[in-house]
């Protein structure tokens, strides 16, 4: 593990790292937020998934996270979307498949199934690898992201409800296999079989689980994604039918962007620490 730059802010200290993945067996990048409180104990830890295109520097340059996890006493983890450089045929022809757009699942399908593991590194390895080098409570874990990284986080959480307390997401992906962003990376890196799909898609999931762990959720109404790859309709309409907790407010006037993360930022971040420090 390597120490690439680091910063202090609010009290805390932020610091970028690459280390070998040995799930996904490629250089990856993590950064890490601690805030003041890890001077005196350890601090529960909320994980941030990025959207396509992004690295594990977008949400921590951008998002504004830090003051209020400096406030509530969170660890922010944040990590790149995606293996980098690995001379994959097509791996940077486009911006929603191969590079930046992992899609928070494994590969099953040649030539992705080698390196595009980040199911397991998001939930195993790199949980692991914070836990063993820094001062954060390996039972006090939660998750959230954004588009992409909103997927990617509810479908972890609705998996593995006992290794969360609790999930939140901005303008997330809800139904990937009824769009064309889902569609395209589900078929490159899963194959044809539709039936494998289901595992990462969240309206899937909700009709399944048995631990209803609530979903707390903003989206624009102004998101240039909404209609046509977003569809909140779809997963308020199955957890009305599920009966399962969901919280989704659509915030006036706002698209897609961290202009839009920043505006709500502390909301998620409170909702957080209150569920892991109750």
């Amino acid at each position: 593990m390597e120490l690439k730059n680091q910063h202090k802010l609010h009290g805390g200290e932020l610091s970028f790292y690459q280390h070998q993945s040995a799930v996904n067996k490629s250089q990856m990048g993590f950064a890490i937020y601690l805030p003041p409180q890890v001077r005196t104990e350890k601090v529960p830890v909320l994980y941030f998934l990025s959207g396509l295109t992004c690295t594990e520097e977008n949400f921590m340059i951008k998002s504004g996270a830090q003051r209020f996890a400096a406030e509530y006493g969170l660890a922010l983890v944040t990590m790149d979307t995606s293996p980098r450089d690995l001379g994959i045929d097509g791996e940077d022809e486009t911006y929603d498949f191969g590079s930046g757009a992992g899609f928070y699942l494994n590969a099953t399908a040649q030539p992705w199934a080698e390196n595009y593991q980040m199911y397991d590194y998001v939930t195993q390895e790199l949980p692991a690898l914070i836990e063993k080098h820094f001062p954060v409570c390996s039972e006090r874990r939660s998750i959230f992201g954004h588009s992409m990284g909103g997927h990617g986080a509810l479908t972890i959480a609705l998996k593995n409800p006992d290794s969360y307390q609790s999930v939140s997401a901005f303008s997330p992906i809800v139904a990937p296999s009824q769009n064309p962003w889902g569609q395209k990376a589900f078929k490159g890196y899963l194959g044809d079989d539709t039936s494998q799909w289901s595992q990462y898609d969240t309206v899937e999931l909700i009709k399944t689980c048995q631990h209803k762990l609530p979903l707390f959720i903003d989206q624009g109404s102004d998101d240039e994604f909404l209609a046509e790859y977003l569809q909140p309709e779809k997963l308020q309409a199955v957890c009305a039918e599920h009966k399962h907790p969901l919280n989704m407010r659509l915030q006036t006037g706002y698209d897609h962007s961290y202009y839009f993360i920043s505006s709500f930022i502390q909301d998620h971040i409170k909702y957080h620490a209150e569920a892991l420090n109750s």
